[in-house]
């Protein structure tokens, strides 16, 4: 541990020039008086580093020195493809790999392309979770990512939506995806490659087994097809709607073959997911929007409208 505090120390001072002992110290979540010893440690193993005291003082290395211990190991390997996303490192459990990664990376570029580099790093942020509602706590994600980096199957206790609930699987990790703050497995089992919901395990146990992930299978694509598939299967009816120009841009929705009417407003097909869906999203359009089928949808519409009237009258 205290041989890599001491890389990570060196790889600062390399990367960011003169700091102070108690910017070292908090970088390095140790005390003062640690980061003292660990100087003298580098000292003594012949680093060429100096300390200056006073308000401007601090340590820093000779010009010109630079140190070759630039080597990622397979962590950090790992965490550099998520330099933005430090919160799903953390989540993965390589978030410190995910720093030393970062400082290695700096160290081993130029001056002009390092000063870059922290420009882009200062200037971009990926915030991946929605606007609303906090993000699903994932505690068995950690081992799921460890089985999925060694290619071994896991046994599962998975909660889903239909009976029976709780269900017990050995599957093998073919992938994690993160959409929108929430974690997606897609893992090979006893019915084929399927995609789980990582916050939705209660329990899981690694396996000595291995596995290999088929040549053939690509997560991009196989998350892409998915996706096309569900949305396939969500809106699997249709209604024809009349939108006003605001109505158009809010649904984001092209006109049909009818055209636009003559008092401005569109005329349109559009898929939806079940009746009661509908009614709700097309009540948020308020009056940019006129539904003329199906007729079940049209009538509930119309009864909320005159309950929502009446109310109001009152």
């Amino acid at each position: 541990m205290r041989a890599s505090r001491l890389v990570t120390l060196l790889l600062l001072l390399q990367n960011r020039g003169r700091m102070t002992a108690r910017q070292l110290a908090e970088e390095l979540e140790v005390s003062v008086r640690t980061v003292y010893r660990d100087v003298d440690a580098l000292a003594a193993a012949g680093i060429p580093l100096y300390g200056e005291a006073g308000h401007e003082g601090g340590y820093q290395l000779l010009d010109g020195y630079r140190t070759r211990l630039t080597g990622l190991t397979a962590d950090e390997a790992q965490a550099a493809f998520l330099t933005a996303l430090p919160d799903a490192a953390a989540q993965l459990g390589v978030g410190e790999a995910l720093v030393t990664a970062q400082l290695k990376l700096r160290a081993a570029l130029p001056t002009q392309l390092r000063e870059h580099a922290e420009r882009i790093r200062q200037s971009f942020l990926l915030d991946a979770p929605g606007w609303y509602g906090e993000a699903d706590p994932v505690p068995h994600l950690p081992v799921v990512a460890d089985a999925l980096w060694s290619r071994r199957a896991v046994l599962i206790r998975y909660l889903r939506w239909r009976a029976p609930e709780e269900i017990e699987r050995r599957v093998e990790p073919y992938g994690l995806i993160l959409k929108a703050g929430r974690w997606y497995l897609v893992a090979a089992g006893p019915s084929g490659i399927r995609t789980y919901r990582v916050d939705q395990i209660l329990e899981v146990r690694m396996l000595d087994e291995e596995f290999a992930v088929p040549d053939a299978f690509d997560l991009a694509a196989h998350w892409s097809s998915s996706l096309a598939d569900f949305h396939a299967r969500l809106h699997t009816g249709e209604a024809l709607v009349r939108l006003t120009p605001e109505g158009v841009r809010r649904l984001g929705v092209t006109a049909s073959g009818d055209g636009a009417a003559q008092d401005g407003w569109t005329e349109t097909r559009v898929p939806i997911e079940s009746i009661g869906h509908a009614h709700g999203e097309f009540l948020r359009l308020g009056a940019d929007i006129e539904v003329l089928e199906p007729v079940q949808l049209r009538d509930r519409i119309a009864e909320t409208v005159r309950t929502l009237a009446a109310r109001y009258e009152a």
